[in-house]
């Protein structure tokens, strides 16, 4: 019960600091995060072309996170947080204490991305009674050749297998585990939305149609779907251009940092490439970068002109009528 009501005295303190901010036009931080994404990882066993870590043009460092640089952070973080995503960049699954991970974050609401790959029949069991909150399973075709048009290198035969896996056990476990197919819709794979919501139900899974983000807009045309519902860009005077018109100020940098897997911490989940690090945990707090001068002029940098911060120009938030 305590936990609940700090939780929720903390979610409404950063709600109404940055409700403030955006009146003000001043940085007003109070209270903490209510959600942190961790990147386990950002190795990848896929080689998805408009993927920083798949494509191959993610420049920064790779490697693995440090459990115990986790743990000190979920330590200080967990009295305020409703939710802890295992994922940004790579394959999560991929690490090699990626169940301790689980067991780290034990007492907070934990969600994992996967490409599917890794659902064994014995580690959908350990998933299924791991307490996990939610696993979410990328799903983007209904046959081999229209999935490995986006997922290169992919297997969409050991992908079903793997949630057939997940779902058996959770059925088996009478495992609370949410189960999501997440189904990136693009020109090559719109026509089989009806397929996957078919398979989605076989499963006893939640289906999410999910508009598709490209590295460059300009090559938006190779994957936009006909349906305008999951088109995240149009054409206009020539050019395509994201559908957003770019409002200033931004909810997430008062609720939802991501955290790489070295420690760095970033702005929002946006920045691929960590070209915006609001400082290192393997040497401050996370509480004192939170409330850093850097972190305060980056805020203020948002609120009086996105389209000023290159991470934020390919950005969905402020975008209307379509799936996110």
């Amino acid at each position: 019960m305590a936990g609940t009501i700090v939780r929720t005295a903390n979610a409404l303190l950063s709600g109404s600091s940055w409700l403030i901010s955006s009146i003000t036009r001043k940085p007003v931080i109070s209270g903490m995060p209510a959600a942190v994404s961790f990147e386990l990882t950002n190795h990848c066993n896929l080689k998805c072309p408009e993927c920083a870590s798949g494509s191959g043009l993610m420049k920064r460092e790779r490697g693995f996170m440090d459990p115990l640089l986790f743990e000190k952070t979920v330590v200080e973080l967990r009295p305020y947080l409703y939710y802890i995503s295992l994922y940004f960049q790579g394959e999560p699954m991929i690490h090699p204490d990626f169940f301790l991970f689980l067991n780290l974050s034990g007492g907070t609401k934990t969600i994992v991305s996967t490409n599917g790959h890794f659902l064994t029949a014995e580690d959908s069991e350990k998933l299924a009674l791991s307490g996990l909150y939610k696993l979410i399973v990328s799903l983007d075709g209904m046959d081999q050749n229209t999935y490995s048009q986006y997922r290169v290198k992919g297997d969409l035969g050991k992908v079903m297998e793997g949630i057939r896996n997940i779902s058996a056990a959770r059925h088996r476990l009478k495992s609370p585990l949410k189960l999501e197919l997440q189904f990136l819709v693009s020109k090559h794979n719109e026509h089989q939305i009806k397929d996957a919501e078919s398979f989605a139900r076989k499963m006893k899974a939640q289906l999410k149609l999910k508009s598709m983000q490209v590295i460059t807009v300009q090559d938006s045309w190779r994957w936009m779907p006909s349906a305008m519902e999951y088109a995240r860009y149009e054409k206009t005077g020539g050019k395509y251009a994201i559908r957003n018109s770019m409002p200033s100020g931004c909810l997430r940098l008062w609720l939802n940092p991501v955290i790489t897997w070295e420690g760095k911490v970033l702005p929002c989940c946006f920045d691929k490439d960590a070209e915006y690090i609001m400082g290192d945990l393997t040497k401050n707090s996370f509480r004192t970068i939170w409330n850093s001068n850097e972190y305060a002029e980056f805020r203020k940098r948002v609120m009086s002109g996105r389209k000023s911060v290159s991470i934020c120009r390919n950005c969905t938030s402020g975008i209307r009528g379509i799936r996110y």
